[in-house]
């Protein structure tokens, strides 16, 4: 017996237009609920004096009817003779946008909620535009309560036609537009004949005749890296890479390449949990991957097939973003965007135009984004990210903004842009690919020397100590037993980096990227690396970033910040022996140093 098509529907609306009822009401007319649900949420009603409706059996398990609206994406489970159905029901209320964002990015089509009696609404249109940027093009207009306006057919064309035109305007066409009573169960499961005027489908029908979207498994191999895990228990050295495929198929022997450091690989054995190796992955799956070659690969890293549409790599991206944050988005602040498994730190660079979601009224001349305004904007993150655009994979070009632990906003990737690290990036990525991998694994190099291989960038303006903070650093961690080496800037430049000691700068860039080399291959080796130099700037950092396979560490020495750069720790006076000890400090925070 062949498997069914399943398939996601978001179902979204302003507050109290009917969503949950719906929602019940295809739980219970297509008998998918538990066995007694339905009776025992009648019952519950009947004792507390309460009218019975269809949105209880959804509510019945969260604490919410005492607000009567739903705070959360609720997701509930239902079958047709075509397909299995997750549906998700996302929140109404303007507060509760931001969930809905959560909610509607899982989904393949969906059903936009409008109440008869009540027209259009503000979050009516907001919607729209959201699923209009999340990329879902799949949707159907569904005109509810057509019992509280005694299923007059003018009222319905009405409502449709002021919506059709909105969605016009945002370049959205349904496919469907149907009217329906939730609550009396009309148009639901069944054509009604409360309304022999419509001759179109029923809500069942309507979601049976969506398309699922492009076969996944046939779309490039995309898997964001969740998490690296080392086994050493009853002798099991397996190094699995886990994570969940959103698009693609996968087998064992295939060569694979990690964005954005284009480090590469071939899959030895597909892992799921507490079971025998697979032979294929393939979209939605939690599983994990043992390599043939061992690399050293990070959480964020996004997994593709060599030979395949690559995933795009940069620091700078054209963005099409909806706010939802209480304070405006601004330039000049540090924000967070999540994007897959990775979260990186993120500024607004500048604002290209801003609509207003509601109206649709354009202004290009904005120094901010305002709460519910949509926005075509240029981001600047930290480091590379890895990503597709909207236009080739949907799924792996959406992200979210975080503003102090908030998701303050989502969007899309439109474009990657040209950023001051892209030619050494692309180096750097070949460099990856290209690596001779040593039989010596990271993790043995980890054990053996009790310690991860770290960077400590000590700068500052000079005449601070900076020099003389490393040379007893480095003696105190050699005296701890740690594989630790000091590398002052002019050990450097007067060797590997002479040919640049000039005044452009050209040659400081390379000096930067070729300082950056020599630490990457110290760090490869599992050393403690400790680096002196004075007033690096973010750009500086940003070019480390991009050649230094680790994460390292900023410490700025000195009473005044005199760069832009953003350190981890700052040291404003030159007692050494408490400075020497707040770093191993953050040494320990970081887990870079262990075993007492």
């Amino acid at each position: 017996m062949m498997k069914k098509e399943d398939m996601n529907i978001v179902i979204v609306g302003h507050v109290d237009h009917g969503k949950s009822t719906l929602m019940g009401r295809l739980l219970a007319d297509t008998d998918s609920l538990p066995e007694g649900k339905l009776e025992q949420v009648k019952e519950t009603c009947r004792r507390n004096s309460k009218p019975f409706e269809y949105a209880f059996l959804l509510d019945a398990l969260k604490d919410e009817q005492s607000q009567g609206i739903t705070i959360d994406t609720a997701r509930c489970f239902f079958k047709t003779e075509k397909r299995d159905y997750i549906i998700l029901d996302a929140p109404g209320h303007i507060e509760f946008l931001k969930n809905m964002i959560t909610g509607a990015s899982r989904a393949e089509a969906a059903l936009l909620m409008i109440d008869a009696k009540e027209g259009v609404q503000e979050n009516s249109r907001r919607h729209a535009y959201m699923l209009s940027m999340l990329g879902i093009n799949q949707i159907a207009v569904v005109i509810n309560k057509m019992d509280l306006v005694d299923y007059d057919e003018k009222v319905y064309e009405s409502v449709k036609a002021e919506y059709l035109e909105f969605l016009k305007q945002i370049n959205i066409t349904p496919k469907f537009v149907l009217p329906v009573s939730s609550f009396m169960g009309e148009n639901i499961v069944k054509k009604s004949d409360k309304m022999p005027w419509y001759d179109g489908m029923c809500i069942l029908e309507v979601l049976d005749n969506f398309e699922c979207e492009q076969d996944k498994e046939n779309q490039p191999f995309r898997m964001p890296v969740q998490d690296v895990y080392k086994f050493t228990r009853n002798g099991d050295d397996r190094r699995i890479v886990a994570g969940t495929v959103e698009t693609g198929k996968i087998r064992p022997g295939q060569e694979v390449i990690f964005y954005p450091s284009g480090k590469k690989s071939h899959v030895k054995n597909i892992e799921v949990f507490n079971a025998d190796p697979i032979e294929e992955g393939k979209p939605n799956m939690a599983i994990g991957f043992t390599m043939v070659e061992q690399i050293y690969i990070t959480r964020g890293e996004l997994m593709s097939i060599a030979g395949e549409l690559a995933p795009k790599t940069a620091s700078r991206i054209a963005a099409n973003i909806f706010w939802l944050g209480k304070k405006d988005f601004t330039p000049g602040k540090i924000y967070y965007l999540k994007i897959g498994s990775e979260k990186v730190k993120m500024e607004l660079e500048s604002i290209k135009g801003v609509i207003n979601s509601s109206n649709l009224s354009s202004t290009e001349e904005k120094t901010a984004v305002a709460r519910h305004e949509v926005a075509e904007c240029i981001l600047r993150t930290d480091k590379p990210i890895a990503f597709d655009t909207v236009e080739d994979l949907a799924g792996t070009s959406r992200f979210v903004i975080v503003d102090n632990y908030e998701i303050a906003g989502g969007g899309i990737i439109t474009a990657a842009l040209e950023d001051e690290e892209q030619e050494i990036r692309e180096g750097t990525m070949l460099r990856n690919y290209k690596w001779e991998i040593s039989d010596v694994s990271v993790e043995e190099r980890i054990e053996h020397y009790a310690q991860k291989p770290n960077m400590i960038v000590l700068t500052g303006p000079e005449g601070t100590g900076k020099k003389k903070l490393a040379k007893i650093l480095e003696r105190e961690l050699m005296n701890c037993g740690r594989y630790v080496y000091y590398m002052g800037i002019g050990s450097y430049l007067y060797g590997v980096g002479a040919d640049t000691k000039k005044a452009s700068i050209q040659d400081h860039t390379e000096q930067i990227r070729r300082f950056g080399e020599v630490a990457n291959l110290m760090l490869d080796a599992g050393m403690l690396l400790i680096v002196t130099a004075t007033g690096l700037t973010q750009s500086d950092y940003k070019i480390m970033k991009t050649v230094v396979d680790r994460e390292f560490e900023v410490v700025w020495v000195g009473k005044e910040i005199t760069t832009d750069i953003s350190p981890d720790i700052q040291l404003a006076d030159k007692d050494y022996e408490k400075n020497v000890q707040t770093i191993k400090n953050m040494l320990k925070e970081s887990g870079s140093i262990f075993k007492a």
